[in-house]
């Protein structure tokens, strides 16, 4: 678990307001990464990020991480499954890495393919990439939501980060949402995109945020299929079918330069979880 956070400044306003939060902002996040904080600034734009090393550990890992060029910088918070098969890709093509994370294979490719590389990556993930040249902010966040990434504008600036109260560091408005809070009541959480303040808004699930100067484009990218024919298989089949998806899935996730470790409680799923997870190491 990482944390990011940053500021796209629209104006001169937007820039001395907000840009001197990042650092606050990003301390605000340490608990979500205790290892490193370290800090982007450009004219217009600030990055924060808050590292809780997982692969390679080393000081090439550290973010905010820009390209050779210095126009693109990334933050991430998340996992890559299969960066190793894009970064192969990747050298095939001519592309030098410095270090062995998946933040450099994902840097690079959003280089390469831009909003077209979410359709590329198995894995959960919110980052932002800052470009300097357009002066431009690109977020994202994983199919199924489970990386969080907040955000907030404005006339004069653009703000982002894991939790709110990274965001609260910058000094937003706090004018509470009844609407949202009625949901709260009724749901016991706030559904998309909406949050406890007006005008703070979850980047919904497998979608993208494209900020340029006051324009803030949200797009979705990804739904669940929903076949329009299904063939059920046997039930032998399907035993053999779950338990190869779930090999799979705990397999790619004991992808680590650190010690890893299971909450077993004793039941089905996390006991099924140490027994896959057993025949890997």
């Amino acid at each position: 678990m990482c944390g990011i956070t940053g500021v796209l400044a629209f104006n001169e306003v937007g820039r001395w307001s907000s840009l001197i939060k990042v650092s606050e902002a990003t301390n605000q996040l340490s608990h979500r990464g205790p290892d490193t904080g370290r800090l982007y600034n450009d004219y217009f734009g600030a990055l924060g990020h808050r590292r809780l090393a997982i692969i390679d550990l080393s000081s090439e890992g550290w973010q905010p991480m820009s390209d050779p060029t210095e126009r693109y910088t990334l933050v991430f918070n998340g996992e890559i499954y299969n960066f190793k098969s894009i970064r192969k890709r990747l050298v095939a093509k001519g592309i030098e890495f410095k270090s062995d994370s998946d933040t450099e294979v994902l840097l690079h490719l959003y280089i390469e393919k831009k909003e077209a590389a979410l359709e590329e990556l198995d894995g959960f993930f919110s980052f932002a990439v800052f470009d300097k040249d357009e002066n431009t902010l690109f977020l994202a966040r994983d199919r199924f939501g489970i990386k969080p990434l907040l955000y907030y504008y404005d006339e004069d600036r653009f703000i982002f980060a894991s939790e709110m109260k990274s965001l609260l560091s910058y000094n937003i408005p706090k004018e509470v949402d009844y609407a949202s809070l009625r949901q709260y009541f009724q749901l016991h959480y706030i559904p998309a995109p909406d949050t406890i303040f007006k005008n703070v808004f979850k980047l919904p699930a497998g979608s993208w945020a494209k900020i340029k100067k006051r324009d803030v484009q949200v797009q979705s990218y990804y739904k669940a299929p929903y076949p329009q024919k299904y063939q059920p298989a046997s039930y032998q089949e399907s035993q053999k079918e779950l338990v190869s998806l779930l090999e799979n899935s705990v397999k790619n996730r004991l992808m680590s330069d650190v010690p890893l470790g299971a909450f077993l409680s004793g039941g089905t799923d996390s006991s099924a979880v140490v027994a896959l997870a057993s025949r890997h190491t």
